[in-house]
């Protein structure tokens, strides 16, 4: 097993370090402040340098890319702020690959070139008022009356709600009860029926937009079936991925919070010498960065064994699972070790704690992500309504 990059993979995560802090770390404060997530600027600096749709196809204008350079490249964008890393993990280890892999010809052609220019962006609809972790009770469901389906329904907690463009839209296709009658919809944004809900107000992740998705009576052409009933398996199967960018945001996060800590305990005096001369400063730096490499391990081979195609199940759980709560601990460590200025938000640490919280919870909680791993582990189905 070879631990080291590749030249080639050297010079990506060079160069996007280095784009990350000169363009992007002197204006994460406006950009935080602003909520502004399509931002021209950014992503015209992002698609220039072809990072966004870098795993898709050359031929629907990526760079074939492998899902590790991916998650290279969402990690150094993380470390100065998750908001320009989200359009990276978006475009091309999330709902982008469920077009990528299921989608048909035309809807490769239709959708794909257009997130690669950075003309367009496209997002996940799962989660419902009812049907968040019990993802298969949900009921937003979607009746085909000759070309269209007619959609009724309700997403909540969309990540990129109202600014995307398009949606992967989880959908009940028939009365068929839990996984079996699940399918999904590519929906595009101005589809008539289709309205937003009021922008969710986050404790973290400023800048990374969240809405309701209203569907009534929406009609959407049926050629727009991506995914057909029955193949629920094939969502969750693409959804790993995006499991595994969430947890390279945890990475990215975590790092940047690491290395904030290290600089200010050699910059911070008490009685007369840096604070990293005493052993609970020592402790602390040592805790983060064994917390640190150690999910990098796990997420590196998650998305490593993945190449172009998808991870396997179990170690994109337990990169996630690790993932979310080492950033936790990391940021967590990093406040108390700033102290006061840690509490502030004059100083990035604060940003970073509060970012770190949301990425346990979204794409499947800590807890029920421990639950899948057992199943994984011991082959067997554990049904929570019993």
């Amino acid at each position: 097993m070879d631990f080291q990059l590749n030249e080639e993979q050297k010079m990506l995560k060079s160069l996007v370090h280095e784009v990350a802090e000169k363009e992007f770390r002197p204006k994460v404060a406006e950009l935080e402040a602003s909520g502004e997530w399509f931002h021209k600027e950014l992503i015209k600096k992002l698609a220039d340098l072809g990072l966004l749709g870098m795993t898709l196809p050359e031929e629907y204008g990526g760079q074939g890319r492998t899902a590790f350079e991916a998650i290279l490249a969402i990690e150094e964008l993380a470390r100065v702020w998750p908001g320009c890393a989200f359009h990276v993990l978006e475009s091309t280890l999330a709902s982008v690959r469920v077009i990528e892999q299921f989608g048909t010809k035309e809807q490769k052609r239709k959708y794909l070139p257009p997130v690669c220019r950075g003309e367009s962006s496209i997002s996940i609809a799962m989660t419902e008022p009812d049907a968040g972790s019990a993802l298969t009770d949900l009921s937003t469901r979607a009746v085909l009356d000759g070309d269209h389906y007619i959609v009724n329904g309700n997403k909540r907690f969309v990540t990129g709600g109202g600014p995307a463009n398009v949606y992967v839209t989880y959908v009940r296709l028939s009365k068929e009860k839990g996984a079996r009658g699940i399918g999904a919809l590519i929906i595009e944004k101005g589809t008539p029926g289709f309205s937003f809900g009021n922008q969710e107000q986050f404790m973290g992740l400023h800048g990374m937009p969240s809405c309701d998705l209203i569907f009534e009576d929406c009609y959407v052409p049926k050629e727009n079936l991506v995914v057909k009933e029955g193949d629920f398996r094939k969502l969750m199967t693409a959804f790993d991925l995006e499991r595994c960018g969430n947890a390279a945001m945890c990475l990215g996060i975590a790092q940047g919070a690491l290395e904030e800590a290290m600089a200010y305990s050699q910059q911070r005096k008490q009685w007369g010498k840096d604070i990293c001369e005493f052993q609970a400063i020592q402790f602390m730096l040592a805790d983060m960065a064994i917390k640190v490499e150690s999910s990098r391990f796990l997420i590196y081979r998650a998305t490593a064994n993945a190449s172009i195609g998808l991870p396997s199940p179990i170690e994109a759980n337990l990169a996630k699972c690790l993932a979310n709560e080492m950033v936790r601990e990391v940021t967590g460590m990093a406040v108390q070790i700033f102290g006061g200025y840690g509490y502030s938000k004059q100083y990035p640490i604060e940003r970073m704690f509060r970012d770190s919280w949301g990425w346990g919870i979204a794409g499947g909680s800590i807890q029920m992500q421990k639950i899948t791993i057992a199943s994984q582990l011991l082959n067997r189905r554990f049904d929570q309504r019993r």
